[in-house]
């Protein structure tokens, strides 16, 4: 998990916003799939929810140290 986050605190604000435009895209497909049950990965949906809650974890701790 460390390993995630450490990523993600690497990069820019630019650079997280980039990525959770694609981890939401990404979730609208594969809410997409499910629904019509040609879901491949069904625990990739945790995966993906948990990727954007940390991003939008990281742009709020940001947001907070920027005040």
């Amino acid at each position: 998990m460390a390993g995630k986050t450490e990523n993600l605190r690497a990069k820019s604000d630019d650079q997280l916003l980039a990525d959770l435009a694609e981890l939401k895209r990404e979730a609208f497909n594969l809410r997409f799939q499910s629904a019509t049950n040609q879901l491949e990965r069904p625990a990739r949906i945790k995966e993906v929810r948990r990727d954007i809650a940390r991003i939008k974890t990281l742009q709020g701790e940001r947001a907070r140290v920027a005040k």
